[in-house]
């Protein structure tokens, strides 16, 4: 008795040895969609606000949800963002995390600094929150040049904000010449006061491969005013990042280095 092939599977086998034989992975023929994307990626955003003990808000940034381990009857919620946010302000005032604010209904939930560093190698601090909010992100590998990113902040310390771009630049540190050990990346996404921190996501599936750091200034001045005064504004598309490389090397030389991975080189890290 003979068998009779099935159009469709004749025809899929035809699609499947087409991809393989363009350079393709089977992977990219089921890539998820825009929607499907925006939802794996907007529940990890978070923000997060540092509060004087009387309630008054002094700073205000970005961050990331990266794990979520069970702690009772609660969730133990740990969030990356830049070191900068904390720096010089741990012990002398409450940091909160905001979860939820993708849905219109924020929820604001006292956190502690772990762990924070804030100089020219490295611009990072986590936190940790009891949530059940907590949805973390997840991480990939390092960026590529060209490649389409989300980046998710809340700029000026108000509503979550989403924008598009690419990464236009990798910075390779030092001898350190593979992509994994990029010192740096830049996107051009723009970005504003109160971004640092937020998470950078590859756009065609969802994981986080870095963390917003900063972004270039120049300086407009008055003309003719007195006294004189100047402000200093984002310069569009330089947008600068702290790949998930240094995220895990940042995370090694705590007791979470298993957060997202671990790391092999070591440095100091400082302890609030």
């Amino acid at each position: 008795m003979r068998h009779r092939s099935s159009p469709i599977l004749i025809t899929l086998g035809l699609v499947i040895l087409a991809a393989l034989a363009g350079g393709c992975t089977i992977s990219r023929l089921w890539e998820p969609s825009r929607e499907e994307v925006l939802q794996r990626i907007l529940p990890s955003g978070v923000q997060i606000v540092i509060e004087q003990k009387e309630g008054r808000r002094v700073r205000s940034s970005s961050g990331v949800a990266i794990a979520a381990q069970p702690a009772g009857d609660h969730t133990a919620c740990y969030i990356v963002t830049a070191g900068h946010t904390v720096s010089g302000l741990v012990g002398e005032t409450q940091a909160y995390v905001v979860f939820d604010a993708h849905r219109g209904e924020p929820v604001k939930t006292p956190a502690s600094v772990i762990a924070y560093r804030d100089n020219a190698d490295i611009d990072l601090a986590l936190l940790k929150a009891e949530s059940d909010h907590c949805v973390p992100a997840r991480t990939g590998g390092a960026g590529l040049l060209g490649e389409p990113v989300w980046v998710v902040g809340f700029p000026w310390g108000k509503h979550m904000t989403l924008t598009r771009g690419i990464v236009s630049q990798v910075t390779l540190d030092g001898d350190r010449r593979d992509r994994e050990s990029a010192a740096r990346l830049m996107v051009d996404a723009q970005v504003s006061y109160g971004s640092s921190g937020g998470g950078v996501f590859e756009a065609r599936d969802g994981t986080l491969i870095g963390i917003v750091e900063g972004y270039s200034t120049a300086r407009v001045t008055s003309q003719g005013a007195n006294p004189p005064w100047y402000i200093e504004v984002p310069v569009p598309g330089q947008t600068f990042v702290t790949p998930v490389a240094d995220l895990r090397r940042f995370l090694s030389h705590t007791s979470y280095a298993g957060l997202v991975g671990s790391a092999n080189d070591r440095a100091g890290l400082r302890d609030p």
